[in-house]
């Protein structure tokens, strides 16, 4: 199979093709209690702090009851790609890793999250893990990076005719605490490093850490030289930041992991130019040193 560069969508596009959102970010602790559920337990968390969502990096979560489902290829002209049948795998699942957004759709608290997990039966899979369903078997501690100034809300999105996660700028009641910070929106069939690297140009960022990162890629090309040809994934970021190069050029690195719709898993260090976004991708830079 060939893997396409890119993938047309059922709306046409729109500017811009990075949407920024400046605010702060205070990395806290979430207690997530045995018995509830995990999205609850999330906005529970944050709204403790102060704030109403932000974003985090799972960790080792044992979840039962669990649903989720996969990347899949549409059956209509009304998406490029679409979401398999739900899946509810008995006993207790297991995550590995995963990155999540904390938000708001339609007024109420919403999460998107993107998982690679090992399930009771000791099968090991991926993908989108769903907030109604999912609930927190064993009690632990998370560390999460809360927003102030920026939140994740899902809207409408006409060019990929999903509903998504994107940040918008909020009135802050405080003042705000924690690091500086830009949370993004990338659309799609833009190179995943390149696009992160004009975002820390554009905000004259010299080092930044990537927190959360759930998004999908049009397949995958690794450092190591492997590829991923299926071009419907669900993919989480596991590890990135930006820094500055010799000549003072903001350079992007990240690793994934990645499901497509096959079931296939990969995971690796992402090649520039070749990684173009599938449907979206959003994730904070806290920016941990900036030119005035």
């Amino acid at each position: 199979m060939t893997r396409p560069k890119l993938v047309r969508q059922p709306g046409h596009p729109a500017d811009p093709r990075i949407v920024a959102v400046e605010g702060r970010g205070e990395r806290i602790a979430i207690e997530l209690r045995a018995g509830h559920n995990l999205l609850s337990e999330l906005r529970r968390g944050f709204v403790n702090h102060g704030t109403t969502g932000g974003v985090a990096a799972l960790g080792p979560i044992a979840l039962s009851p669990f649903a989720y489902v996969m990347p899949a290829l549409s059956k209509t002209g009304e998406h490029a790609a679409f979401y398999s049948e739900t899946f509810r795998p008995e006993g207790v699942t297991r995550l590995e890793d995963a990155a999540i957004t904390v938000g708001e759709r339609d007024g109420e608290p919403f999460f998107h999250c993107h998982a690679i997990w090992r399930e009771a039966d000791g099968q090991r899979s991926g993908g989108h893990v769903l907030p109604e369903e999912t609930v927190v078997a064993e009690a632990i501690e998370i560390d999460a990076l809360a927003l102030d100034g920026a939140m994740f809300v899902a809207r409408h999105d006409a060019e990929t005719n999903f509903k998504l996660f994107a940040p918008q700028a909020v009135t802050v009641g405080k003042p705000a605490r924690g690091s500086p910070v830009v949370a993004l929106r990338l659309k799609p069939n833009q190179d995943f490093l390149s696009a992160l690297e004009a975002a820390a140009a554009l905000y004259n960022i010299k080092n930044a850490r990537i927190w959360g990162g759930v998004g999908s890629l049009i397949g995958a090309a690794f450092t190591d030289g492997t590829t991923v040809a299926n071009f419907a994934t669900e993919v989480l970021i596991t590890r990135g930041g930006v820094t500055c190069d010799a000549e003072g050029h903001a350079r992007a690195q990240a690793e994934i992991a990645l499901v497509d719709y096959t079931r296939a898993l990969a995971a690796g260090g992402l090649v520039k130019y070749d990684n173009p976004v599938l449907m979206t991708f959003e994730l904070v830079l806290e920016i941990l040193e900036q030119e005035a």
